[in-house]
């Protein structure tokens, strides 16, 4: 048919009155990323009828609902895992409060006495509480000895049971999960900030925390957030000597196994909040777009099975 001739009959066919498809089919708006940041804490101020459960906080004022939802509005964050920090002591009332004032923006996790093995009985009902994902386990200290001495042995076939999953930070212990993993297949474990504590970013040993995290990648039930990323640089932003450890771990853990988290009350003047998720959706140039919708918020929305 030539060029004349498919005019004239274009032009007859809508004369006729048929309908002509478009040459092109129209294209569709991109979907808007969900981000959900994996890990905050939010707390209200120390009064006598809510008292400090331990004598600081991380930040001299609390985290309050209120100045967490401008935060969050400004940077284009959707959603917020809390993290109740230990000031709260097993308290999870406030994040079930922000949830409650902001349906579907907030959920938290909630903590659990790890050598008490009368707990047990809370887990079946955990996720039955309002707005409450899982529960989260920071082990430092003399807790430490409750990974080897048997006290939290309880612990991992009732939560892998209740279906709760579990979030962890310890000192140097990380590799002691791989065994739990592996004996408790169907148990959902998240590393918490890379693996990295405290303790560990004053000893100078992130390369050999990060490469313990590494390991537990061969468990398809681990997996692990990049976050406090800012915490743990010694630069500027956007943090280039924290590239070469993300990278590490998202090579061994893919993005769906990887969940982008701020932790900022804990280098709350170190940078913005939206600096923070620039640093991931803008400075890491292996990360593909795809990459970035599940390593935003898609990969701990499945993880903690928030929908």
């Amino acid at each position: 048919m030539t060029t004349l001739t498919r005019r004239r009959f274009l032009t007859g066919t809508a004369a006729s009155g048929l309908a002509l498809a478009a040459p092109f089919p129209a294209l569709a708006q991109p979907a808007k990323r969900l981000i959900v940041d994996a890990q905050i804490h939010m707390w209200k101020a120390n009064t006598p009828d809510r008292p400090w459960f331990a004598p600081r906080a991380q930040l001299p004022e609390p985290m309050t609902i209120e100045r967490v939802v401008p935060m969050i509005d400004e940077a284009g964050v959707d959603r917020v895992v809390i993290v109740p920090p230990t000031l709260e002591g097993m308290r999870v009332d406030y994040g079930q409060e922000a949830a409650r004032r902001y349906p579907g923006r907030f959920a938290t996790m909630g903590r659990i006495q790890l050598n008490d093995p009368n707990e047990a009985k809370r887990l079946p009902g955990w996720r039955a509480q309002p707005a409450v994902l899982g529960v989260r386990l920071n082990i430092a200290g003399d807790e430490a000895a409750w990974l080897t001495n048997g006290a939290a042995d309880w612990f991992w076939p009732a939560a892998e049971k209740a279906n709760v999953p579990v979030m962890f930070l310890t000192n140097g212990q990380t590799h002691l999960f791989g065994p739990i993993a592996e004996k408790h297949p169907n148990l959902t474990l998240i590393i918490d900030h890379m693996g990295i504590s405290s303790a560990a970013l004053k000893a100078g040993k992130l390369p050999e925390t990060v490469a313990a995290s590494a390991a537990l990648a061969k468990y398809p039930n681990v997996s692990v957030k990049l976050s406090s990323a800012p915490l743990f640089s010694k630069e500027p932003y956007p943090w280039r000597d924290m590239t070469a450890h993300i990278k590490r771990l998202y090579d061994a853990y893919g993005p769906q196994r990887c969940h982008w988290g701020t932790d900022v009350t804990n280098s709350f003047a170190k940078a913005s909040y939206k600096q923070r998720v620039t640093h991931f959706t803008e400075e890491l140039p292996f990360l593909s777009e795809s990459d970035k919708d599940w390593i935003m918020g898609r990969s701990i929305l499945a993880r903690l099975r928030w929908t």
